[in-house]
């Protein structure tokens, strides 16, 4: 469900090879029959370092992202799960009749590392629902926090309850399209003999180096606005109106953006840098004024630059601008606008992706 019929491991593996990813979770790895489709996939990969992960829905309807050394822990907490969830085996993200605190504890006791999926999200996520993180898992610690779509480091620096908590910034694709697998990803400082275990232990120590991703004003519910028209409000127009629109009724959500702001009462914490990147194709899909990245003038130009380059990652990330401009002077200069952080954003919300220009 909601994903491309494209996602296979094999297309997956593929798209990380061009888009310059060197490791890659699995998703719903409860789910048997995925878990049968990826254990072929999971050594020798070409460099392409595959770790088990899931998401799990709680009795409150907080997401959890699981990551684990091997899917035989993905088998425990299925037993475990399975009398408390009517959906085990036929979704991908199970819903599960338990508490946070349930769940991590279970987790932990497998093995296997837990912490809240798209924390910030108006919907299904640890602050949608909760003011902290013990409101949520009690005593049970997490192990990380994903930041989602639409927060970066910032919206998660002044709030207290995260101070070392590491965070993590992770794509969450739902194609194997490069405009969609690693949109947003994490440098992770793991040394010469990289495997699942090694990551893990990485993650719980905070060893992250770099966080990339969106722009938060690209995610879609950054900013407080109705859900049906995605007119914007400011936090007290919203209250004004009890958190409904007055031009269509909808309902008013409020947007990752207030909601990091009314949680942030503490000093920002020092967090590794993040670098706000848009995805080569949708940089080319602009600056042609195409209706797709995927369109086929779009496709030659991005197939142009993996040739000269090897991965989108190394052109947005690391490769000299002029070094670009030589495959092509404006995407070139988009770049460097990026890096300059020469954009002007217009920001999404109420479940509209927001979008950006350049200066």
């Amino acid at each position: 469900m909601a994903v491309s019929r494209a996602m296979r491991p094999e297309k997956l593996l593929a798209a990380c090879a061009i888009k310059g990813l060197h490791i890659l979770g699995t998703g719903d790895a409860l789910h048997p029959v995925w878990q049968r489709e990826w254990k072929p996939f999971l050594v020798n990969n070409e460099g392409i370092c595959v770790i088990p992960t899931g998401e799990v829905e709680d009795e409150h309807r907080v997401h959890h992202l699981i990551l684990a050394e091997d899917f035989g822990q993905f088998d425990q907490l299925r037993d475990l799960l399975a009398p408390k969830s009517k959906s085990i085996s036929t979704n991908g993200r199970p819903h599960v009749h338990l508490s946070g605190e349930t769940i991590a504890e279970w987790t932990h006791d497998a093995g296997a590392l837990i912490g809240p999926a798209h924390a910030f999200t108006p919907w299904t996520a640890l602050y949608a629902y909760h003011d902290s993180v013990a409101g949520c898992y009690g005593s049970e610690p997490v192990d990380f926090l994903e930041l989602g779509l639409s927060a970066d480091s910032s919206y998660g620096a002044g709030i207290p309850d995260l101070y070392g908590v590491p965070f993590l910034s992770n794509s969450d694709a739902h194609s194997p399209q490069p405009e969609k697998i690693g949109r947003e990803f994490n440098r992770i400082r793991v040394g010469s003999n990289l495997s699942a275990r090694v990551l893990l232990d990485c993650i719980k120590a905070g060893s992250i180096t770099m966080n990339a991703g969106f722009f938060p004003e690209e995610g879609k519910y950054n900013r407080t606005a109705c859900v049906r028209c995605f007119t914007q409000y400011s936090p007290e127009e919203a209250r004004q109106y009890n958190w409904r629109c007055p031009t269509d009724g909808g309902l008013i959500k409020k947007g990752v953006f207030d909601r990091a702001r009314e949680l942030s009462c503490g000093a920002p914490g020092s967090r590794p840098p993040y670098l706000h990147i848009v995805p080569l194709g949708q940089i080319i899909q602009t600056i042609e004024g195409a209706s797709s990245p995927n369109t086929k003038k779009c496709r030659t130009i991005y197939d142009a630059f993996i040739a000269a380059f090897g991965s989108e990652i190394d052109v947005l990330v690391t490769s000299p601008v002029p070094e670009i401009r030589a495959v092509h002077p404006k995407v070139a200069d988009a770049i460097a606008a990026l890096r300059e952080n020469r954009v002007i954003l217009h920001p999404g919300g109420g479940g509209k992706y927001g979008t950006f220009s350049l200066v």
